[in-house]
């Protein structure tokens, strides 16, 4: 069995995040979505709600795993048998800081290697902090992300008091 692994913040997830991940699935048996635990960026959810996220949101996929990882990605890969780690390009900015990781990476363990996908036309803008932009500012998000994170997103932020 070919395994992947798609890692991520995935703060929140989008329906770009789920093209690449379908994307993958067409080269690979099994992808594992790996949640970061440790990311430098602050997080706007929990570990333990971007993982339920993803879940609720591939719950119809078939062949997807979620599970949150911390530590070095390539550990992680080897650790559950991956052959590649799947990354998503959306822009050519991307390409430069993602080509630098793959190569990092492949210096770390070259049994694991670096697979570039890019998503649909329709999500190469999408971006998930675009997203919580547009939901701060009260926005139509809906056609960006799965219903679970339209929901759950929605119900912080009146939480916050910004919706």
């Amino acid at each position: 069995m070919r395994i992947g692994v798609y890692a991520g913040t995935f703060d929140p997830v989008t329906n770009g995040h789920l093209d690449i991940l379908r994307r993958s699935l067409q080269i690979f048996d099994k992808v594992i979505v790996a949640v970061a635990e440790s990311t430098p960026k602050d997080t706007f959810f929990s570990l333990k709600e971007r993982v339920q996220m993803l879940e609720d949101a591939t719950s119809e996929i078939e062949n997807v795993e979620v599970i949150p990882f911390s530590g070095l990605l390539v550990d992680f890969a080897r650790k559950v048998g991956a052959v590649a780690v799947v990354r998503g390009l959306r822009v050519v900015s991307d390409f430069e800081y993602e080509f630098q990781m793959a190569l990092m990476n492949r210096r770390l363990s070259d049994e694991v290697e670096t697979v570039f996908l890019m998503p649909s036309e329709e999500y190469t803008y999408l971006s998930s902090s675009l997203v919580m932009e547009i939901a701060a500012a009260g926005g139509d998000i809906s056609h960006f992300v799965p219903d679970v994170v339209t929901e759950r997103l929605g119900e912080r932020l009146k939480r916050r008091g910004r919706k």
